[in-house]
C-alpha cells in the first residue's frame, strides 16, 4: 500500500494487537505491519479532501454524512465503526460532517441525516437514509459490497 498523504490515524490490529499508522489516502488496503491482517479504515473527510479520500479509493467506500447535533447519527456511528472493523479490507468508512461540508451533501442530494452512500470507484452503488441497527446495516453492506475473494 503506498501512501499519498501525511494525514493518518493509529489503528490497533484486531488480530495481533500491534499499533499501525493508517493513512487517509492510499492505494490498496491497509494491512498490519506485523501480521498483515487487513486493518479497519475509518477516515474523516471534508469538501476540500473528499476527492482524494473517496473518489480515488481503490476499494469500496461507505460515506457517512452526519452532524454532531444529530441523535440518530450518534446512535449509528458505533455500529458503522464496528462494521468497518468486521469488513476490514473490503471497505473504507469515511465520515463527513454535513454542516462543515455542504458540497458533499449537495453532490449526493442529502436531505436528511444520517445518509449513507456506498461508492465503488467514485460511482454510487447504493444510498440509505436514516439510522438502522447494526444487523440491518451489515446485511445491506454484505449484499452491496463485492464478494470477498479467498486469500491465496
Amino acid at each position: 500500500m503506498s501512501t499519498t498523504t501525511e494525514s493518518s490515524t493509529t489503528v490497533v490490529c484486531s488480530n495481533c494487537g500491534a499499533k499501525n499508522r493508517v493513512p487517509a489516502v492510499a492505494e490498496g488496503v491497509p494491512r498490519c505491519g506485523k501480521c498483515h491482517t487487513p486493518l479497519k479504515w475509518v477516515v474523516d473527510a471534508s469538501d476540500a479532501d473528499f476527492h482524494a479520500v473517496v473518489d480515488e479509493a481503490t476499494i469500496p467506500v461507505l460515506v457517512d454524512v452526519w452532524a454532531p447535533w444529530c441523535g440518530p447519527c450518534r446512535m449509528v456511528s458505533p455500529a458503522l465503526e464496528q462494521l468497518a472493523g468486521e469488513l476490514a479490507g473490503r471497505m473504507k468508512l469515511v465520515k463527513v460532517n454535513a454542516d462543515d461540508s455542504p458540497q458533499v451533501g449537495g453532490r449526493f442530494e442529502v436531505q436528511a441525516i444520517p445518509t449513507l452512500v456506498l461508492l465503488d470507484h467514485a460511482q454510487v452503488v447504493d444510498k440509505q437514509v436514516g439510522a438502522a441497527p447494526a444487523t440491518a446495516l451489515r446485511a445491506w453492506l454484505e449484499e452491496k459490497l463485492p464478494k470477498q475473494e479467498a486469500d491465496t
